[in-house]
């Protein structure tokens, strides 16, 4: 694959040897494991951020106005947020220290803990919210472990012959749990809280079990020199920075997720504005997601290979247009037809942003600049929902989605001139 109007500035390392292993990872046992595992994983927490979200707003609202509900959506996004912050970057040079088998399977185990607490203090009926704020805390530090030791096994499973297409395959893994999840969130939640923490569990219970069959060892072989932590985190940041495609592209998703992310908005806007209740929570969840998937199949098949840079800035444009009709809208549908929209806009956005990363970065820095774009979607994620209490707090529910909209169409244009190289890069072929 080749990008027009890229350069690294470093040179493009050889393609290491075949390992004389199967070419599909598909005829790999433990990579099917491994594959299902992650999809159940990812369904696990995109069903558990629904329903916490939902419920915690609930609980908010008994005694608290809109605005300072809102401000506990917040607390939400912050408390896993923080954790990621203080983590993910250690994180990703320990999982080329330890067993990252044992890492991973660690990590859901304890994201498996936190579904129980979640799922029992939902029994409970009136749960305290500095306890759904402590056990999502939790949370947030198991998955600061999971992403980067799960990247790194991956090579230990399949073998160098059958890498490339197995990184398709697990990035499919990945957007096939990110977008049903929240999809499927809604709807269960719709139904019932406990049994929307219940479905995580089961989600979570089987990556464990899918782990624990698998037989590939996870130790790391042991590095000739020993480098430090430290030094290895500065060198991922410098090379982020320094190559500004990359930059462009990581910082992008984090201001616009930042300002025109509406998942916290969701409940708000169910209860308190269009007046549709849970049902119509699980609707508005499932319209981003439904938008999302159905894009994500048709790219699957007719992938984008020409005009890449302009693709993806026009698309985040709709997005920023679709956060802002949907704070004006009155109408539940058409808040669901512009979720909709806005899915499908933000998928091709991601799956293009994606694919520039990856192909700007050499081979032996994808570790760290994945821990480093890790951290940004983090950010973008967890920190936007804490951005969006407080805009709440301080806008209203409908000033905050308007103020989110022309903040990402602000972002496109900005973006647009201070990074030429992103805006003008060409084919993905």
């Amino acid at each position: 694959m080749t990008v027009e109007s890229v350069d690294t500035g470093a040179p493009t390392p050889p393609v290491p040897p075949g390992d004389g292993g199967p070419s599909s990872p598909w005829a790999i046992r433990d990579f099917r494991l491994l594959w299902v595992g992650r999809v159940a994983a990812v369904l696990g927490i995109q069903i558990q951020s629904s329903a916490l979200l939902w419920q915690v707003y609930e609980i908010a609202r008994r005694d608290h106005p809109i605005a300072e509900a809102s401000l506990y959506l917040g607390l939400v996004g912050l408390c896993q947020f923080l954790p990621l912050l203080a983590l993910t970057l250690p994180a990703g040079a320990l999982a080329d220290r330890r067993d990252r088998k044992n890492t991973v399977t660690l990590s859901i185990l304890v994201e498996a803990s936190c579904a129980v607490g979640f799922l029992l203090m939902a029994l409970h009926g009136n749960p305290p919210l500095w306890g759904l704020l402590a056990v999502a805390a939790l949370f947030g530090a198991a998955r600061a472990f999971l992403a980067p030791a799960s990247q790194a096994f991956l090579p230990m499973v399949v073998g160098r012959r059958a890498l490339p297409p197995a990184i398709a395959a697990q990035s499919i893994a990945f957007q096939t749990g990110a977008i049903a999840g929240p999809a499927l969130g809604g709807v269960i939640v719709a139904l019932s809280i406990p049994l929307a923490y219940a479905s995580a569990l089961a989600m979570f219970a089987v990556g464990i079990g899918s782990l624990l069959l698998i037989r590939t060892s996870g130790k790391p072989a042991p590095s000739p020199t020993r480098v430090k932590v430290v030094d290895q985190v500065k060198e991922g940041l410098a090379y982020v920075w320094n190559t500004k495609i990359v930059l462009g592209a990581i910082s992008l998703d984090l201001v616009v997720v930042l300002l025109a992310g509406v998942a916290l908005l969701t409940p708000i806007f169910a209860r308190d504005i269009l007046h549709v209740g849970a049902v119509g929570f699980g609707l508005l969840r499932a319209s981003f997601g439904a938008g999302a998937l159905l894009v994500a199949l048709y790219l699957s098949r007719f992938p984008i290979v020409k005009h890449a840079g302009r693709w993806m800035f026009a698309a985040v444009a709709v997005f920023g247009v679709c956060t802002l009709t949907f704070g004006l809208s009155k109408s539940v549908w058409l808040s669901g037809a512009v979720l909709f929209l806005g899915g499908a806009a933000d998928m091709i956005s991601v799956n293009i942003r994606q694919t520039l990363i990856q192909l700007s970065t050499p081979d032996h820095m994808r570790g760290r600049v994945s821990s480093v774009s890790m951290l940004f979607i983090g950010a973008s994620n967890e920190l936007g929902e804490a951005y969006s209490g407080v805009a709440v707090r301080f806008l209203g529910p409908i000033g905050a989605a308007v103020f989110g909209g022309f903040g990402a169409l602000a972002a496109t244009g900005i973006w647009a001139k201070l990074f030429p190289g992103l805006r003008k890069a060409d084919r993905l072929s």
